[in-house]
């Protein structure tokens, strides 16, 4: 396990300002589909172990340490995200990581060179729900659908500006109650 190191400040300033982007956009799309999601506090069915983060992000939850550590609960049991409480709610919500940003919406992904479509996705959960409803995921249009993609390599390039040669370093969630 490598511990995260320490990160300057104005590089996690630079996270804070893609993770609050990236929950307004996230918000608006929550919204426009919240008949048809189904998550909600304590809903886990994404949270999952063996997620990892860049380590600008692990460099983020770690100094909140004192507030997502319970010295008598430790990490939620192997199978889950080991950041879950044991109600099934996270206990870094705050600062969670990007992926964990956008679980539960309706998903798109690029092809390679980022000029069509290459695929859909979806907790199961919801589209159990959009399916329900007449909606299926290939019905909706580009707008209604979040891009993977653009966010992410923000995310790297933000990496590689703040560690250097060690810009792809990725840390389990888990691995940091390690650190």
């Amino acid at each position: 396990m490598i511990p995260p190191r320490t990160i300057a400040g104005e590089y996690l300033e630079q996270l804070a300002a893609i993770h609050a982007a990236t929950d307004t956009r996230a918000a608006a799309l929550a919204a426009r589909h919240a008949p048809h999601l189904v998550c909600r506090r304590g809903c886990c069915d994404c949270c999952q172990d063996g997620l990892t983060v860049l380590e600008i992000e692990a460099a983020w939850i770690m100094p909140h340490r004192d507030r997502w550590e319970d010295p008598d609960a430790g990490p939620h049991p192997v199978g889950r995200c080991a950041f879950l409480d044991s109600d099934g709610a996270c206990r870094i919500y705050r600062w969670r990581p990007f992926v964990c940003r956008t679980q539960g919406l309706p998903l798109r992904w690029l092809d390679d060179a980022g000029s069509a479509e290459a695929g859909r996705s979806i907790c199961p959960l919801n589209e159990a729900e959009f399916v329900a409803a007449g909606r299926p995921l290939v019905d909706l249009d580009s707008a209604q659908l979040w891009t993977l993609g653009e966010t992410e390599g923000r995310l790297a390039s933000l990496q590689a500006e703040a560690a250097g040669e060690f810009a792809q370093v990725r840390i389990t969630l888990r691995n940091l109650f390690d650190a």
